[in-house]
């Protein structure tokens, strides 16, 4: 062979051997590459990852749980010029390709030959459908394989997917900014919308994010989301989607935005909504947050603003009779002062309050917000503020305008506390809040708190006592006892909180002046043991020492626990199971979750005219529905003769039991009505004292008044309902219940002649016996006309404190 047709032998295998290496190693790359490559049918049942919506029971959105915040919109949902600005923003002839758009990829190409030289970032020229595939089932890695993987799995979803389909994942999909993801979340989160109330220039804005949500933000770089926008507003009009005019006139519009993404515009919440989502995570899992659930919940909104309203001024005014506390901190008033003034937490519930600066004490207290408004404290608070630790030059301060003009001096609250508003038949959780700002600290003291309930707990001590033999006519002794105390040789002597005792008292008026040392007895007649059960099978406790200190509240419990409790007294008996998730949906309509599991017979049945299905009452019967209504009674005399006197300014049928516990530490009152059932604990954190006479007279009913003024403000006056079973006597002038059998018996005739002289006999006339027509109330008419007794010895004050 010849040399030059040797080399070209040479030349040849050698170029073959190359092409052969080359396409080796392609096949290689490719097996790499394409070895995990996901399945696109897999996308035909995909649904991605989105938020549970939580509403009131009044509908009212709430709160929504999730890691990616997502509202899934079907794609007959979505209105047409939505579609269309994305469309005309990312891929126009998408109708027209399969997958991959060879036109849009060199003009990309192109593109990026000036901007690799201007130093921009590279266009990539995907489709929509490449996009889904890069964001469903790729990474975002800038790499040719990931490309090359894009367009194939691009061209595998047109064959699995309808265009439609893909356009509806593509749009609930992608990440568009502030917090959304897909657009029914962007709509919300930017405009306070539902995408079917977005404007022609808001839906452009919308479709302006996909190239970089931070490269438009609406407030930082408003010039060029402006410019982005209107561009896609003119490219729609230029492909004949909306009219020139239309186009012209939505560019005109400004860009409007919400400052921040919103939850839920209700904000009353919080704390209800924070209790929801982790007994959500409890019952649900992972799937709270990814499931895209519908969840009613049992809050009604106009009872939680009463209680977020009426715990936040209760424990204002507590710690404004504990004087001035002082400023934060005090700084040289200078340029820029307003930055270290705005460091200090404002309660996010007083949206009213201004951080202040105070720029002179001479001749009254000036101040200066931090919105640059000058103004003077009103005497009354410069008055209080100095009774304290007063106020200096440079101290920086809550203020609220005054509604007579001037400044009020604010001051957030060291003390804290909770509210709690059950519906006493069903269970439900009308309203809760668990302390005085959620924004500072959202630690739940409604249901995280465990406090002794002081004498808050006696009405448990005395059902016990009524479902042991005991009636409400029952007399226990109130006087001074001794017994054996904690430790050997010790002596525990529990005293009233007045120290003085009033001696043989019935039960009714035992627990309507919260005597202390007739408690005490009581529980030693009944057995602890018996009251601790009692108090296990209503829930108030998990487990309690059967310890004669324990019937005065020495136990712990949770605000929510003691209320529900409660509602055993008012609905007959019956232990409710209070809770605050009504209702779980899934996407397609399932109920996956229910608290009302009671079944109905012959629901589903057609009318032929028979009675209506009876649906039994929910709820284990704790107790007689006779021994219920003695309790409520009693402690509907505490509201009228007794601790809680003062929340007789309702005017209404309410019971309840004020609690206080030793040194002051917590104050307790639990009311209701026969509507409702109210739960209010006022405390410090780190369980120190009240101080001095605050009491659960003082510093918690106060809140309860608060509450059920408004709450109740359209509720009509509805007595509470006796059991059919009750029997009823009179008992010095009160009218009580009693169980079948147990009930006083009508006095016999005195025999004596002395007796006889003094009760007449025989029928008397109307007017001896009702003089002046006015029916005294007595058993009988010999009853009536019969000399009064003499007064009893005049004894001291009611104790109106209830204090343990």
């Amino acid at each position: 062979m010849k040399p030059p047709e040797r080399w070209l032998a040479v030349a040849g295998v050698t170029a073959l051997s190359a092409i052969a290496v080359a396409g080796l190693c392609l096949a290689i790359y490719a097996a790499w590459l394409f070895h995990d490559m996901p399945d696109a049918a897999d996308l035909a049942d995909y649904r991605p990852p989105t938020a549970t919506r939580a509403y009131a029971w009044d509908g009212t959105l709430i709160g929504e749980f999730s890691r990616e915040r997502r509202i899934y919109v079907p794609y007959d949902a979505m209105p047409a010029n939505l579609v269309q600005a994305f469309m005309a923003a990312e891929d126009r002839s998408f109708f027209q390709h399969g997958g991959v758009d060879p036109a849009g990829l060199t003009r990309a190409m192109i593109k990026n030959v000036f901007n690799l030289v201007q130093g921009r970032r590279l266009e990539g020229g995907s489709t929509i459908t490449q996009q889904v595939a890069k964001n469903v089932l790729l990474t975002s890695d800038v790499t040719l394989g990931r490309k090359m993987r894009e367009a194939i799995l691009a061209g595998s979803l047109e064959r699995v997917l309808t265009k439609e389909q893909i356009l509806e994942l593509y749009l609930n999909e992608i990440w568009l900014g502030y917090r959304s993801y897909g657009v029914g979340a962007a709509a919300y989160n930017y405009f306070g919308k539902s995408i079917n109330d977005l404007t022609l220039a808001e839906a452009a804005y919308l479709a302006a994010l996909p190239k970089g949500p931070q490269n438009y933000h609406p407030i930082r770089r408003k010039q060029q989301a402006l410019e982005r926008r209107n561009w896609i507003l003119r490219e729609m009009a230029s492909l004949g989607w909306v009219s020139h005019e239309e186009a012209r006139k939505a560019m005109a519009e400004d860009l409007k935005v919400q400052q921040a993404p919103a939850r839920a515009r209700y904000r009353d919440a919080d704390y209800f909504v924070e209790e929801v989502r982790r007994r959500g995570l409890a019952t649900m899992g992972d799937e709270l947050l990814e499931g895209g659930y519908y969840m009613r919940t049992t809050l009604d909104p106009r009872l939680q603003t009463a209680a977020r309203v009426a715990l936040m001024k209760g424990l204002e005014a507590y710690d404004r009779r504990h004087g001035w506390r002082g400023a934060r901190f005090r700084i040289d008033i200078a340029p820029g002062w307003e930055k270290s003034a705005l460091k200090v937490a404002r309660p996010a519930e007083r949206a009213e309050w201004r951080h202040a600066v105070v720029t002179d004490t001479a001749g009254g207290v000036k101040v200066l917000t931090v919105e640059n408004v000058a103004g003077e404290l009103v005497s009354e608070d410069v008055a209080w503020a100095n009774r304290g630790k007063g106020l200096n030059i440079g101290d920086i301060v809550f203020v609220e305008p005054g509604e007579q003009g001037g400044f009020r001096l604010r001051q957030i609250p060291a003390v804290n506390g909770a509210l709690v508003a059950i519906e006493p038949y069903s269970g439900r959780v009308l309203a809760m809040v668990g302390g005085y700002s959620f924004s500072l600290q959202n630690f739940n003291r409604a249901t995280q708190a465990y406090r002794q309930p002081g004498s808050a707990f006696k009405p448990i001590v005395y059902a016990a006592a009524l479902e042991n033999g005991y009636t409400p006519s029952s007399v226990v002794m109130d006087s001074a006892i001794s017994l054996p105390g904690a430790t050997p040789g010790s002596v525990w002597r529990p005293e009233n909180y007045n120290r003085q005792y009033y001696g043989a008292l019935t039960l009714r008026r035992g627990l309507e002046l919260s005597r202390n040392t007739m408690t005490v007895r009581l529980a030693q007649g009944v057995g602890m043991r018996k009251v601790v059960d009692l108090a296990k099978r209503m829930d108030v406790v998990e487990d309690m020492a059967p310890v004669l200190s324990m019937s005065l509240g020495a136990g712990e419990t949770t605000p929510f626990r003691l209320t529900a409790a409660y509602a055993s007294f008012v609905n007959g008996g019956r232990k409710i199971n209070p809770h605050l998730i009504e209702l779980v949906q899934n996407r397609e309509g399932e109920v996956i979750l229910k608290a009302d599991d009671r079944k109905c017979p012959r629901c589903d049945a057609g009318f032929a005219g028979d009675e209506s299905p009876r649906i039994p009452p929910g709820g284990e019967q704790v107790l007689d529905p006779v021994t219920a209504y003695q309790i409520t009674s009693m402690l509907e005399g505490v509201v009228l003769r007794g601790t809680a006197a003062s929340a007789r300014v309702l005017d209404r049928p309410v019971g309840g039991k004020t609690g206080t516990t030793n040194e002051y530490r917590s104050a307790w009152f639990v009311g209701f009505s026969p509507q409702v059932v109210v739960g209010v604990f006022v405390g410090f954190d780190d369980n120190r004292s009240l101080g001095n006479g605050e009491t659960g007279t003082t510093a918690a009913v106060p809140i309860f008044i608060d509450f059920m003024t408004e709450a109740a403000k359209d509720w009509p006056k509805t007595e509470f309902k006796p059991p059919k079973t009750a029997k009823f006597g009179m008992v010095r002038g009160i009218r009580e219940a009693f169980r079948p059998g147990t009930e006083p018996q009508a006095r016999q005739p005195v025999s004596s002649a002395a007796g006889a002289a003094r009760t007449p006999r025989g029928p008397q006339p109307y007017t001896k016996a009702w003089p002046g027509g006015r029916i005294s109330g007595a058993d009988n008419a010999a009853d009536a006309v019969r000399p009064p007794p003499p007064p009893p010895p005049k004894r001291p004050a009611d104790d109106m404190s209830g204090l343990y």
